[in-house]
């Protein structure tokens, strides 16, 4: 049996976490994962996870680290959360040091198979688990797949919405759609000049867990930086 956990959708363990830093229950089973909708028939996965880095124990209760850094703040969760992977991760930590927080993806699967003697699906899925804790952590790495609705963060840009309570950043993909190789030129019914039709795609990865608030600031950000000028 696998000693590290693992799920086919992280971002429900992401999710799930969301929900909890907003109202941590005493007790948290199969049950409470089932009313958010989340992981259908894998609920225990998102049980395991929690239980693995300490945030709730083998009965499925909240434990005091667990309720304590959920409570903070974004930049004190960040830092917090760091310290319960690392300790969860202990033997990746010990044989990888700093470097875990940016191996690829095939050397953390490799890490996984080796150290459970997992399948190459399992292996994968440990992997994604740890690169979902590790964006928690503040340490997510650049053109990985976003662990909650598997979006490639590549050609991003990211714009930050500050409000009065806190600041909170979103992945904002642009992307510049043309037909075929070359731009689609028209030519104008009168003056003989060319006009280039591109179509410019924006895809917004909102944060897990943002209050109403902060989407606001996100889209008066981006009304402001992008579509205004």
């Amino acid at each position: 049996m696998a000693s590290h956990p693992y799920i086919s959708g992280p971002g429900s363990v992401v999710q799930m976490i969301g929900y909890l830093r907003k109202n941590f229950p005493v007790s948290v089973s199969s049950e409470t994962v089932k009313k958010f909708s989340l992981a259908p028939n894998n609920e225990s996965y998102v049980i395991n996870a929690l239980q693995f880095i300490g945030v709730l124990d083998e009965k499925g209760k909240r434990t005091k680290i667990g309720h304590d850094v959920f409570v903070l703040g974004e930049d004190a969760f960040q830092s917090a959360f760091e310290g319960l992977i690392r300790d969860s991760y202990k033997d990746l930590f010990e044989i990888r040091g700093d470097d875990a927080w940016s191996l690829g993806r095939q050397d953390l699967i490799s890490y996984f198979r080796t150290t459970d003697k997992t399948s190459e699906v399992i292996g994968g899925r440990q992997a994604g688990l740890f690169q979902a804790f590790r964006t928690l952590a503040g340490h997510a790495q650049a053109n990985e797949t976003s662990p909650k609705n598997g979006v490639p963060k590549t050609r991003q840009m990211k714009t930050r919405a500050t409000s009065a309570k806190r600041t909170r950043t979103a992945d904002v993909v642009i992307d510049t759609a043309r037909s075929g190789d070359t731009p689609d030129l028209k030519h104008g019914p009168k003056d003989g000049r060319r006009e280039m039709a591109m179509t410019v795609r924006i895809e917004i990865n909102l944060p897990a867990g943002g209050t109403q608030e902060t989407y606001d600031a996100i889209f008066k950000s981006i009304r402001a930086n992008l579509i205004d000028e």
